[in-house]
């Protein structure tokens, strides 16, 4: 799993924050104009004057992953943890992204657990590599390469288990217009890559209280 990792998200992409060369605000606001005459509307009525500016100023939220790393999220840990070296699961993280094929979103929720060797990391910090990488243009399967990668490389723990659950837009809006049907998908390293028991361990903590 190492190794589709690796192929998925080469180790520079995920540990840095991306390099990016944005075009200036007008052009932005050109493009959007364009889209908006695109389907068919008047981009010159009054509840599409603005519109231009509101969506240039949407997708610097919404893609604001661009502008962070998320192994400087992870920098700062505790070594003083009376000894704790099990499992640590923070579930249910919710997530919006959005389809690298279509721009439309993925709604979903995060898994995200590890076997710490000697240090842990704040809690916060790991929905907050979540949110990094959901706030870029995704593939659930790419993100959640991403989000165990990181974790294995900047904290060093003895494993890293990630399973994300999402409806992509992209098969509800469009194409086939599914609504409801969820992808799943999962990543495990180390520990939780070579023992079947941990990776049940790890599923069975997930569903319990779960009235999925």
């Amino acid at each position: 799993m190492d190794a589709v990792i690796r192929k998925l998200m080469p180790k520079a992409e995920y540990m840095e924050k991306p390099v990016t060369d944005r075009p200036s605000q007008e052009e932005v606001e050109a493009a959007v104009y364009t889209l908006l005459r695109w389907t068919g509307d008047n981009p010159e009525r009054e509840g599409l004057k603005d519109t231009p500016k509101r969506v240039a100023k949407a997708f610097r939220e919404m893609f604001g992953g661009y502008d962070m790393c998320p192994a400087e999220e992870l920098g700062r840990t505790f070594e003083e943890v009376a000894g704790y070296d099990d499992l640590v699961l923070v579930k249910d993280i919710g997530f919006h992204s959005h389809c690298e094929h279509h721009m439309v979103p993925i709604i979903g929720k995060a898994h995200v657990a590890y076997l710490p060797d000697g240090k842990v990391v704040g809690l916060s910090k790991i929905a907050r590599v979540v949110d990094i990488f959901a706030h870029r243009l995704q593939t659930q399967e790419a993100m959640t390469a991403q989000i165990a990668g990181v974790i294995q490389d900047v904290l060093n723990p003895r494993g890293v288990a990630v399973m994300i659950e999402a409806e992509h837009m992209c098969m509800a809006m469009r194409g086939i217009r599914k609504q409801g049907s969820t992808t799943l998908t999962s990543t495990f390293t180390g520990v939780f890559r070579d023992s079947p028991e941990e990776q049940v361990r790890f599923v069975t903590m997930i569903r319990a209280g779960s009235s999925s």
